[in-house]
């Protein structure tokens, strides 16, 4: 039988494994950009770390594009948001259609187009921290364009520096197989 729960984390983390090099990509560049939004005296430091996280793809090159993209869509957002912000200021009924419409519109563009969807998640993001409470909006406009700049930053430098070398030849191996698959398809067919 397969180990469920925490040994099947512990299982999918060995030291041969192929998730070890992401999962420490991750779990290190998080907690870095955290850390150094804490330092810096951002008041939302998840804001950073879910940066960070989200930016990483297959390979440096993409992780980069991922990144510019999460940056541009939360300045957009931001530039959205503080279009918003004498709307959401007219009221509770004012404030849950303006996050139900950005999110709406983080639903329909997310998928088909990153940066287009973060301009809506930023919007809806900071609505939903006004449920809880009235916030400047410098204040919101600020920590989140500071959170996302550090997460990217810190998000691209581990990928910089946490490599996985071993990709490469992972992929090799399965492109053999495949070709070796082939082959044998066509010698069926």
């Amino acid at each position: 039988s397969r180990p469920s729960g925490a040994r099947a984390v512990l299982a999918a983390l060995r030291r041969d494994s192929p998730l070890l090099p992401v999962a420490t990509r991750v779990g290190v560049s998080a907690a870095g950009a955290g850390w150094l939004t804490m330092l810096l005296g951002v008041g939302r430091p998840y804001w950073a770390v879910v940066t960070a996280a989200a930016i990483f793809q297959a390979n440096l090159a993409l992780t980069w594009r991922r990144a510019l993209q999460r940056v541009l869509g939360n300045l957009l957002g931001l530039a959205l948001f503080t279009a918003l912000v004498p709307v959401i200021g007219t009221g509770p009924l004012a404030l849950v259609l303006v996050a139900l419409a950005a999110q709406f519109g983080a639903e329909a563009t997310m998928s088909r187009n990153y940066w287009l969807g973060t301009v809506f998640v930023t919007p809806m993001a900071l609505s939903m921290v006004e449920f809880a409470g009235h916030h400047p909006a410098r204040e919101l406009v600020g920590d989140r364009w500071l959170d996302t700049c550090a997460g990217a930053a810190v998000g691209l430098l581990g990928c910089v520096l946490i490599t996985n070398r071993r990709a490469s030849g992972r992929i090799d191996a399965a492109l053999d197989r495949l070709s070796a698959a082939v082959a044998e398809a066509r010698a069926v067919t």
